[in-house]
């Protein structure tokens, strides 16, 4: 079937009559259906109340540009409530439409449309761009150079190159601190950002603090506690959020908690951990890495301080004066889970309970390296740092391929392959399917982030529009990783944590006026904001969607190489009456066609009325 002319159905407010359904509520769902598929026989919607097929008539509610509207009425039985759509065709055979495409066969329970009955998303998370900072790396206050390095660093002067040997990948030191943010939030604002992201500000033994020694103040290499409240208050001074960053999976072999516990069972902290023997010598670690010992949520008294209440690390820091705004969660998949212990829902739960006690207007977030779904049901995630449904086929779409997958960077990115456009659509669409609507919103379109390499590294050349283009106009949480409006690269994650040189600002302009453009973009426009998405062309080196909304339609191309392409003129309304937002790329209309042609690598988007 045509992509341009596929049925379609999604959790936006065009298709769902209520963002926030609640248990028993009667929801009105709508679906687009393309004129050209002829008479149809029958539209249905397949509900799955407690686990049963059931089957609601649906009406035809109006046409417009060849498209028909069928709709139908579901209740909402269950906290999250799957359905797909059934269409029977004029020949007898039946078309099946779920959150992952159009099929000619019945479909899986994982891939349907699904309501979420008392999801908690702050309304601001669908709008949000993301900055995230690496504290070290950032930039240093005049305050700064008079502390001194601690034991287990190695200082470093701003300019130097950033070690890839152990141990000085973790252990060097740039002393960057709070205070350089503050002092940085002009360039902030000129990005557009709305939220900034930090990485760890607790006490470590590393750079990046994931090895915290404490939950209970803020690393006075940053500034300490003040510092922070003097952060916060300036962000928030800007119309800006702030989130932190917490490790629910680990804490660091040197954190207080640990080291009341090691070799001390009778310690009231003795069973925060795994350990392997009765004396509490050998332990759990992420990964196997000693130095990250792993919590066992089991206890009772651990999730007390860390996760349970207003007196808990979760909501002590979510208070004033300190007023974060929300977390994002390292290792999320990984955390309450080893062996036959699967904690996770427990976890994730009483954190999300805590922080809406604290301050309902709180997002979290959490790490999920994979195939996230299964945890991201509305239950608590607000939305996924994950790899799998954006970041991992853009790269396979817009990279040089690997020569090999040796050592250096081979190593490092040896799970993307080369991808052309139908494998990027195939994956994207895969991954994101098992996402409710609410929490796709959620989700964080990340070029890069601190723990992989820098796209621009391996990017096939001139295709950074693209790809930023892609970040902000699909459904999700646009991110910038620090450093990328800068064009930095980075062949690996410590590589890519290079210290923002703040002394080529000048020289970066052409690329920061790059993110400041198509971040604009993305804040302006409501259809990018919670608006529908519709695939609408699909080739190896081009893609095509739109996104919309009833006040407007976007129709936007990336596309890595030189491009014609042609499509249904009721593929967007008033096709005639276009406005270029964006690009290069020329688009003409002629008959019942819409023609876009230009040259490539390019991204373009155009503007018309709303659905």
């Amino acid at each position: 079937m045509d992509t341009a002319l596929e049925p379609h159905h999604d959790g936006s407010p065009l298709y769902v009559s209520t963002q926030h359904p609640q248990l028993g509520e009667t929801v009105r769902v709508r679906l687009r259906v393309p004129q050209a598929l002829g008479e149809l026989h029958g539209v249905r919607v397949r509900s799955n109340p407690d686990r049963e097929p059931v089957f609601s008539v649906a009406e035809r509610a109006g046409s417009t540009s060849g498209w028909d509207w069928w709709q139908a009425e579901i209740t909402v039985a269950n906290r999250v409530h799957g359905y797909r759509w059934l269409l029977r065709l004029a020949d007898g055979s039946d078309i099946w439409v779920n959150a992952r495409g159009v099929f000619t066969t019945e479909t899986l329970d994982s891939e349907d449309f699904r309501l979420v009955a008392g999801s908690d998303a702050p309304a601001w998370a669908a709008s949000s761009v993301l900055y995230q900072i690496f504290p070290d790396r950032f930039a240093a206050s005049d305050a700064a150079a008079s502390r001194p390095a601690p034991e287990w660093a190695v200082a470093a002067q701003w300019t130097d190159e950033v070690r890839l040997d152990p141990p000085a990948r973790s252990t060097q030191l740039y002393g960057g601190d709070l205070d350089g943010i503050v002092g940085k939030l002009d360039h902030l604002e000129r990005l557009g950002v709305t939220m900034i992201y930090l990485t760890p500000v607790f006490p470590a033994r590393s750079n990046h603090r994931y090895d915290a020694t404490t939950f209970d103040v803020v690393d006075p290499l940053l500034g300490g506690d003040e510092a922070l409240i003097r952060l916060v208050e300036a962000v928030h001074a800007r119309g800006m959020k702030i989130i932190g960053d917490l490790t629910t999976n680990h804490s660091g072999d040197a954190h207080e908690w640990f080291r009341a516990a090691h070799r001390n069972p009778d310690a009231a902290e003795a069973d925060f951990y795994y350990w392997r023997d009765a004396e509490h010598d050998g332990y759990e670690s992420w990964l196997g890495v000693p130095s990250l010992p792993k919590f066992n949520w089991n206890s009772r008294e651990l999730r007390q301080r860390f996760i349970e209440g207003e007196n808990s690390v979760v909501a002590r820091w979510l208070k004033p004066p300190y007023s974060l705004d929300g977390w994002r969660i390292d290792v999320a998949n990984m955390t309450g889970r080893l062996g036959d212990d699967d904690l996770n829902a427990e976890v994730r739960q009483t954190i999300r309970r805590t922080m809406i006690d604290v301050n309902p207007d709180t997002i979290l977030l959490a790490e999920s390296t994979n195939d996230a779904s299964s945890d991201f049901q509305g239950d608590a995630w607000h939305g996924a740092m994950t790899y799998a449904n954006f970041t991992r086929p853009l790269w396979g779409w817009l990279s040089e391929p690997l020569a090999d997958a040796g050592g250096g960077l081979g190593m490092a990115m040896q799970t993307i392959p080369w991808y052309d456009g139908w494998q990027f659509y195939a994956a994207h669409r895969q991954f994101s399917a098992g996402f409710p609507w609410s929490i796709r919103l959620g989700t964080m379109n990340a070029l890069d982030t601190h723990d992989t390499p820098r796209f621009r590294t391996r990017a096939l050349p001139d295709t950074l529009p693209v790809a930023v283009g892609m970040s902000v106009t699909l459904p999700g949480i646009p991110v910038v990783w620090a450093g990328d409006e800068f064009g930095l690269t980075g062949i690996d994650g410590e590589h890519s944590r290079t210290p923002i040189p703040w002394h080529a600002a000048d020289a970066a302009s052409g690329t920061i006026d790059l993110y400041s453009e198509l971040i604009a973009l993305r804040r302006k426009h409501s259809a990018l904001n919670g608006g529908g998405m519709r695939w609408v062309h699909v080739s190896d080196d081009a893609l095509a969607y739109v996104r919309e909304d009833g006040d407007e339609s976007l129709l936007i191309v990336a596309a890595r190489a030189d491009v014609g392409i042609d499509l249904p003129a009721e593929v967007i309304p008033a096709p005639d009456a276009v406005e270029q937002l964006f690009g290069g790329l020329v688009l003409s209309t002629e008959g019942d066609s819409i023609r876009i042609s230009g040259t490539g690598p390019d991204f373009s988007v155009w503007q018309t009325a709303g659905a």
